[in-house]
């Protein structure tokens, strides 16, 4: 079982991700106040894992993920497993493939993140999410669909 190890917020497209002690969750739409959050969207909230992020030397945040994790071995995640975070439960989606904004950050930084750059998904309950909070993981049940193939 991982923890919730940082949240971020995009106040304004394009622009530094907000670090935020805790947030709330709105049902099937993101986090409030985030500028990426879209009803009806599978790419409502983004979780990447500390682990990637230091084997990369990123600081959290700058991926542009909402939820940095420890101890959650993200690329484990499975298409709709459901996640209680806080008072919050999210339903894992997709897989988020590395955009080009990752070079930006670092020229390459696009293809070395290529299937590590977390799962996106989306709010199934509303609640607050902060800082420490445990990660829970439900199963999928029998017939559901499969791990993601990175």
């Amino acid at each position: 079982m991982g923890y919730v190890a940082n949240l971020f917020i995009s106040a304004e497209r394009h622009k530094p991700m907000k670090a935020v002690e805790q947030v709330l969750a709105v049902a099937d739409r993101g986090f409030e106040g985030c500028a990426h959050a879209r009803q009806g969207s599978r790419r409502q909230i983004l979780i990447v894992d500390c682990e990637t992020l230091a084997e990369f030397g990123l600081p959290p945040g700058v991926v542009r993920e909402n939820i940095t994790t420890v101890g959650l071995n993200v690329a484990e995640l499975k298409a709709v497993q459901r996640l209680s975070i806080g008072d919050a439960v999210l339903e894992v989606t997709i897989p988020c493939e590395p955009c080009s904004r990752m070079d930006e950050i670092r020229m390459g930084l696009q293809e070395a993140l290529r299937n590590r750059r977390g799962v996106l998904c989306r709010v199934i309950e509303g609640g607050r999410i902060s800082q420490g909070d445990a990660v829970d993981v439900h199963e999928v049940a029998a017939g559901g669909v499969g791990q993601f193939e990175f």
